[in-house]
C-alpha cells in the first residue's frame, strides 16, 4: 500500500509496480520461453497480461468502436474500478448491451473471425470454447509454444483484413488492447466455458447455445465433448460429426 503521506501511484505507476510484484511472487519464464517470445507477466499501459507456455487463457477481444467517445459517460466509470476481475466483469457486461456498429452481427463478417480463430488449432494451440459477439469475441485456449501475444495478433489482423474487405471499408477493426485471464483449474476453465457458450443466450440473442452460429456450443457431442469438424466444413451448421476430438491436428 502507499504511505499516507506520500501521494497515490498515479494508473500507470500501479500497474507498473502490479506487474513488478507478480514477476517477483511468480515463477520466472525460462530463458528458451524468452527466445521464443514468451513476455511473463507485463503491461501494455491499460491492464496486466501473463504470456507463459502451458496456460488455458480466457481471452476478450472487442472491436474498436465498442466503447464509443460518443457514450463515454455510461463506461468510464468501469475502466477505473481497481479490482481487476470485477472490472472486466463490469466491461463485459456492458459489451453484452451491442453498443457501436457490431459489424461482427454480420453472418460473413463473423466468419472471418471465427475462421481466424480456428485455423491454428491442433497445430500450434488447442480451443477449448469460443463465441463471437456482435462487438466482442471470448476464446478460451490452451497455450502451446505459441506466445499469446503474437497469436492474438495473427487472429486480428487476418480477421480484419477479411472483415474490412467484407465491409468495404479501411482503418482499425479490433481494439489494441485485450482481456486474458488464466484459468487456475478445470473447474474454473468449466465455468469459463459455460459463460462463454451461453454468452449469446443471456443477452437474448438466441434461446440455446448450440443456436448460435459462431460458437463453440454447436461442435458439442452428447458427452460434451468439443468435437471441430474438418476446417472446409465449419461453416456448415448441419456438419457430419466425422472430426477429431479437440486437441488433434485436423486443419491441414
Amino acid at each position: 500500500m502507499t504511505p499516507s503521506n506520500q501521494p497515490p501511484l498515479t494508473k500507470r505507476r500501479y500497474l507498473r509496480e502490479l506487474v513488478y510484484q507478480k514477476n517477483r511472487w511468480d515463477e520466472p519464464i525460462s530463458d528458451e520461453d524468452k527466445a521464443n517470445g514468451f513476455l511473463g507477466w507485463h503491461e501494455r499501459g491499460y491492464l496486466p497480461h501473463c504470456d507463459k507456455p502451458g496456460l488455458v487463457q480466457f481471452i476478450t477481444l472487442r472491436l474498436i468502436d465498442s466503447l464509443p467517445a460518443s457514450r463515454r459517460s455510461e463506461w468510464e466509470h468501469l475502466i477505473k474500478i481497481e479490482h481487476l476481475r470485477e472490472r472486466r466483469k463490469q466491461l463485459e457486461t456492458y459489451l453484452d448491451r451491442g453498443i457501436g456498429e457490431c459489424w461482427l452481427r454480420i453472418p460473413q463478417v463473423a466468419q472471418c473471425a471465427e475462421n481466424a480463430i480456428l485455423f491454428h488449432h491442433g497445430k500450434r494451440c488447442e480451443l477449448l470454447a469460443w463465441c463471437v459477439m456482435p462487438n466482442h469475441a471470448h476464446v478460451l485456449v490452451h497455450v502451446w509454444d505459441w506466445p499469446l501475444a503474437e497469436m492474438l495478433q495473427n487472429w486480428k489482423s487476418i480477421s480484419a483484413i477479411e472483415a474490412n474487405r467484407v465491409l468495404d471499408r479501411n482503418g482499425m477493426f479490433w481494439q489494441r488492447e485485450y482481456w486474458d485471464t488464466f484459468m487456475r483449474d478445470k473447474e474454473q476453465e468449466r465455468k469459463a466455458i459455460r459463460y462463454i457458450e451461453n454468452n449469446p443466450v443471456n443477452s437474448r440473442l438466441c434461446q440455446t447455445p448450440e443456436a448460435w452460429m459462431f460458437s463453440s456450443a454447436r461442435f458439442r457431442d452428447e458427452n460434451r465433448r468439443l468435437v471441430i469438424p474438418q476446417r472446409e466444413n465449419v461453416k456448415d451448421r448441419g456438419f457430419r460429426r466425422a472430426g477429431s476430438e479437440t486437441g488433434a491436428p485436423m486443419f491441414a
